[in-house]
């Protein structure tokens, strides 16, 4: 049986290239209080739980060194558990239809009518998405977040205001790592991610761009997400976005005839 991974490759390869420019209007830049790093990361991640749903459209891009596909797309997410990830092709044709909870996973292929399906693991994450993020991280990546739960008590090693940004960096003794943030100090967006060894060569990049204020809160519509040492980009373009829908419901619907291998 082809992996997932395959048949996501040749999905992104079927679908035509479309590009949205950035046309969100950029956050206020009034002069803003200057916080200390405690209340800096309680105001974020405060944030960061502000949004208990989302809904996305536009484009996503996979590059890796032995391809380079793009892909209309929309997804649907209802935090803490399901992410609803739909493909589509020229005319808006459905080419897949993944469901992904933090137990299963529904991968329905359009091109032959195929469902798999089974329980969710790493693998199974990394083949579908290419990318490796746990599943609430795979949340945060599509909404343009970073979880700082595991920063809430904790001193930053390094803390600078730069002009209109504030710098900050954790070091990870254990993993010989080091987290480092670069946040707006206007709005309180995160611009840049990074991880990176001690001798600060990247390990993870993200950068955050073409912000849109939603419900008060500052949402990105570009996200480029690189994992340096598999040289593996994913970009995300929105063209539009909703958060926090009333009542927003996940249904995956396929054809009856569709046939069902599980994994």
């Amino acid at each position: 049986m082809r992996s997932l991974y395959v048949l996501l490759l040749i999905i992104t390869g079927a679908a035509s290239v479309v590009f949205f420019n950035g046309c969100a209007s950029t956050p206020s830049t009034e002069r803003a209080e200057i916080l200390s790093p405690e209340r800096l990361v309680n105001r974020m991640e405060a944030n960061r739980r502000k949004i208990k749903n989302f809904q996305g459209s536009g484009t996503l891009s996979v590059k890796t060194p032995s391809f380079s596909n793009s892909a209309s797309f929309t997804v649907t997410m209802i935090k803490p558990d399901s992410i609803n990830l739909q493909i589509r092709g020229p005319f808006g044709i459905e080419l897949a239809n993944i469901l992904v909870t933090k137990n299963d996973f529904h991968f329905y292929e359009a091109l032959n009518n195929t469902v798999y399906r089974g329980k969710l693991n790493e693998d199974i994450l990394r083949e579908i998405f290419k990318v490796n993020l746990s599943f609430s991280d795979l949340i945060d990546a599509f909404t343009g977040a970073v979880n700082l739960t595991n920063k809430l008590y904790r001193e930053p090693s390094d803390f600078q205001v730069l002009y209109d940004r504030y710098f900050m960096a954790y070091a990870d003794s254990a993993n010989r790592t080091k987290s480092a943030f670069y946040i707006n100090i206007s709005d309180l967006a995160i611009t840049e991610y990074r991880v990176t060894d001690f001798r600060n060569n990247p390990y993870f990049e993200s950068f955050y761009s073409s912000f849109n204020v939603l419900e008060g809160l500052p949402v990105p519509y570009q996200i480029k997400t690189e994992n340096k040492s598999e040289k593996q980009l994913l970009t995300i373009e929105y063209k539009d976005i909703k958060t926090n829908i009333a009542n927003l419901n996940i249904i995956f619907d396929v054809p009856e005839d569709a046939d069902i291998q599980e994994w």
